[in-house]
């Protein structure tokens, strides 16, 4: 393969998305380096498997470096992006990058949505490999059945999550888009809903004429777009007249089981090992994308059955004294209903739900909507904002969340602005036989592993 560039350089590094791509390339021979601000298991993965990864930005870091990829999060005034181009190294972000590699293959198909797409991703991902078609997979998780988030493969087809923050789904232009669901999110990047619908509207028709458009009919949003897609569309649904579709539906604990039809006709009983009726749309999306590619249905369902599911997508962390931890990366309103929707349905347990709102600003537009999924919880415990990349806004803190909790009427309700005090807490509210789940994008995930060492200890 004609190639002149081999030394690439990954400003952030241990984030999830830029490290499934660095961990691709380290699997098609390049040489590998990034940096980051903190260790972390993903980092101590891509070192095991040969990438040079330095902890803190800074000049020194970017030695003998033929280009440098770098994400949306990262600012325009980090001094490693400031020094390659005064250096003419060139500098691509993540998605364009992301855009490039998704040209090596014949068939690209690419997960965009509000919601779901690294499981929707990581469950086409798992059916094509139980059809031996060996796709290549980047996905915004660690998959279970993987134990990575990026799989580098023999065959014809790649899987990738497109992601609508800063509009970066635009520079991919896949054989096969699927939109999941369309809500307001991101809206730092987006002028107006329009401006996020009139995006998706373009990512739609970025797939070549003989492409295909798989699309969520039960979400709204989508709903919205689908007569302003021009080209071959195929939808799916629990609730509308899909043309893939689910019906006599059951849940208990880890399983969600499910009779799969196409165009009306009953393809079989799927048994799926995640809860919750958006995995069970998800795990729709993925049988439309086996029927898209022609594989058998019975491969289909066997496909579906195999999925393990996603690190941080509903995993229980343990169990000590009859309580069971959970940890997910829910941080929009509707991914923490539909999270602890999927408790509710699928246990009888009273159910504890931490959240630890991500982002100011994402807090300052949904802490009413916070709230109302919050009330699902018999207990609802609230932490202060992770920030990530952003810095404060006055006024806005989590306890707008716990405000509007206590305005809903919700009877057991608590605010902690200093998650130190979380253990102790907790400690005077679980009771043997229920479920605490912590939710977040941030590192809540964290606590929830110290909450469970921590009753343990007590036990």
């Amino acid at each position: 393969m004609f190639r002149k560039v081999n030394k690439v350089h990954f400003v952030g590094i241990g984030g999830i998305g830029m490290s499934g791509i660095a961990e691709l390339l380290l699997n098609l021979g390049f040489e590998i380096s990034g940096s980051d601000v903190s260790d972390s298991e993903i980092i101590d993965r891509l070192r095991s498997n040969g990438a040079k990864v330095n902890i803190g930005h800074k000049t020194d870091n970017l030695f003998e470096t033929e280009v440098v990829v770098y994400s949306s999060a990262i600012p325009e005034d980090n001094v490693e992006l400031i020094f390659a181009r005064e250096m003419n190294i060139p500098t691509i972000k993540r998605a364009e990058m992301l855009g490039e590699l998704i040209a090596l293959k014949n068939t690209s198909i690419a997960v965009g949505g509000t919601h779901g797409k690294t499981s929707t991703s990581s469950i086409i991902g798992t059916l094509l490999s139980h059809s031996k078609l060996d796709p290549t997979l980047i996905v915004g998780g660690l998959v279970k059945n993987l134990d990575s988030s990026s799989k580098l493969g023999s065959g014809e087809i790649v899987v990738v999550e497109a992601d609508e923050y800063d509009k970066s789904f635009l520079q991919l232009k896949p054989t096969v888009a699927v939109i999941t669901n369309i809500e307001k999110e991101h809206m730092d990047c987006y002028q107006n809903m329009d401006d996020l619908f009139e995006s998706f509207i373009s990512f739609a028709n970025s797939v070549p004429f003989y492409g295909s458009v798989v699309i969520c009919s039960d979400s709204s949003g989508a709903n919205d777009i689908i007569n302003k897609i021009k080209r071959p569309i195929t939808t799916y649904g629990i609730k509308s007249n899909a043309n893939v579709c689910a019906s006599n539906i059951s849940y208990n604990k880890m399983k969600s089981r499910f009779s799969l039809s196409f165009q009306g006709e009953n393809l079989g009983e799927v048994n799926l090992s995640v809860p919750g009726e958006h995995n069970i749309l998800n795990s729709l999306a993925a049988a439309a994308i086996g029927i898209e590619l022609g594989i058998d249905h019975k491969d289909i369902i066997l496909g579906l059955n195999t999925y393990q599911g996603v690190r941080r997508r509903f995993e229980i962390k343990g169990e000590v004294n009859d309580i069971t931890v959970v940890d997910d990366y829910a941080h929009h309103p509707t991914e923490v209903k539909a999270t602890l929707s999927a408790a509710k349905n699928s246990w009888n347990k009273r159910i504890i739900g931490v959240f630890q709102p991500h982002l100011f600003s994402r807090t300052q537009e949904f802490y009413k909507e916070f709230a109302e999924s919050m009330m699902i919880c018999d207990v609802a415990i609230i932490t202060d904002i992770y920030p990530a990349r952003e810095k404060p806004i006055t006024g806005v803190t989590g306890k707008l969340v716990y405000d509007t909790l206590k305005e809903l009427g919700h009877k057991n309700s608590h605010y902690i602005s200093e998650l130190s005090n979380l253990n102790g807490v907790i400690e005077n509210k679980v009771e043997k036989g229920d479920m605490l789940i912590t939710m977040g994008a941030g590192t809540i995930w964290r606590y929830g592993e110290s909450i469970l060492k921590y009753l343990s200890e007590k036990n």
